[in-house]
């Protein structure tokens, strides 16, 4: 099955591109490096370009931060999309997982899922890697870090404006899509037991996404404010969340 997309985002940890790209090679379901789409967002960093000339690669002179890497499906022609944060290196049988879960129950999947409450996004409830490790899927309101959906879909993050261009796009998109077309997120099972089917190496993610270079430390204050205050505006919205 050649019917993946995968999205790569570079911004401030491109010594760890090459890595994950051979994860993603690596996958039990094969991946063409055709369908292979890495963006580059301005950074002050070096970029680092892969090796195989087969992978396409958009340089922007412009931070996006968390949304350019969403306009790429938009041109993708595969029945599926995988998005990954640089901070993840699926294992082996991720896309399996995700392919096998979708076909059982048709939704947004992802690695680290998140069950907020009718106040914002903080306190919340985590499933995936860094949460919860189910045996089964897991309804959430949103997922992050990585994302596997049908093409089709991505449109709907683009119907709406989002309350801030900053941060949310996570959510933006789980709200979306239950709002124009009734989908729901969900997270393919995390089993302590059999972790060749998580979304990355737990020990890899929890060291590289805690660096110097984490969104969330840097601008700890307005980070929880602006994620509270995009759940708010979803919930106002109409976003029909768990605990309502």
């Amino acid at each position: 099955m050649n019917d993946i997309s995968i999205i790569l985002n570079v911004y401030k940890r491109p010594e760890y591109l090459e890595r994950q790209i051979k994860s993603i090679l690596n996958q039990s379901i094969k991946i063409n490096p055709e369908n292979i789409h890495i963006w580059y967002n301005k950074s002050d960093k070096a970029q680092y370009h892969p090796t195989d000339k087969k992978i396409n690669t958009y340089i922007c002179n412009y931070n996006t931060k968390f949304w350019g890497r969403f306009t790429i499906p938009l041109l993708c022609t595969t029945k599926y999309i995988a998005i990954f944060d640089d901070d993840i290196l699926p294992q082996k049988d991720w896309l399996k997982n995700c392919v096998e879960s979708m076909e059982k129950q048709e939704g947004i999947y992802g690695g680290s899922g998140v069950i907020v409450n009718k106040n914002g996004y903080y306190p919340n409830k985590k499933i995936g890697w860094n949460g919860l490790h189910s045996n089964k899927i897991e309804r959430v309101d949103l997922v992050g870090h990585a994302w596997f959906f049908k093409q089709e879909w991505v449109k709907y993050l683009w119907m709406e404006k989002p309350y801030t261009w900053d941060n949310g796009e996570d959510i933006m998109f789980s709200y979306l899509i239950q709002k124009y077309v009734n989908i729901n997120t969900y997270v393919p099972p995390h089993p302590d037991n059999n972790r060749i089917i998580w979304c990355t190496d737990y020990s890899y993610s929890a060291k590289v996404g805690n660096d110097e270079n984490a969104f969330y430390l840097s601008n700890t204050n307005n980070h929880y404010n602006v994620r509270n205050n995009v759940v708010k505006f979803c919930i106002n919205k109409g976003w029909n969340i768990i605990n309502n």
